[in-house]
């Protein structure tokens, strides 16, 4: 195999694993990588505005919104009014979020972080580079994205968005 399809092969196993992992998340857990991303940082971070939330889990704040409504719906999460400034409203964990939130396994970025924190800083600066690189190839090194590993819809502000 020449190099050129070494490197279109190693993309697409990266991206199936991705997507493997999302269903089994899905199946397991009942959860997206994003929603489970969300309860994790509301874990984390204790009561937090939506905006901090955004930030934190770099996805827009519209989507961040859509995933908070239906991770109340289904009794994960609970948002109020700031008893400071009602303009801001605050996400907390409900005890069946926090249930959700132990029982599920780590997301693919966490697997990969602990990884790759354990390489020399000379590999880490050469898998930078290489990706970045591969990024410029395909024409996407000025295409907004989130550094989480998820499929889902590119959404108009260059964020994702939950598939399905």
């Amino acid at each position: 195999m020449d190099q050129e399809a070494q490197v279109l092969t190693s993309l697409r196993q990266i991206i199936r694993a991705t997507d493997l992992h999302s269903r089994q998340l899905s199946k397991d857990v009942g959860l997206t990588a994003p929603q489970l991303l969300i309860l994790q940082a509301i874990k984390d971070l204790g009561a937090v505005s939506i905006s901090r939330l955004s930030s934190e889990v770099s996805l827009s704040q519209a989507t961040v919104t859509s995933i908070m409504d239906r991770l109340e719906q289904r009794g994960l999460v609970s948002r109020h009014r700031s008893e400071m400034d009602k303009r801001v409203v605050h996400a907390t964990l409900t005890t069946k979020g926090e249930n959700k939130v132990r029982e599920a396994p780590k997301l693919l970025q966490d697997v990969f972080s602990s990884r790759f924190a354990a390489l020399e800083d000379w590999e880490k600066s050469l898998i930078v580079a290489a990706f970045q690189r591969v990024a410029s190839l395909m024409n996407a090194e000025n295409i907004d994205a989130s550094p989480m590993l998820h499929v889902g819809l590119a959404d108009a502000q260059g964020g994702l968005t939950e598939a399905g």
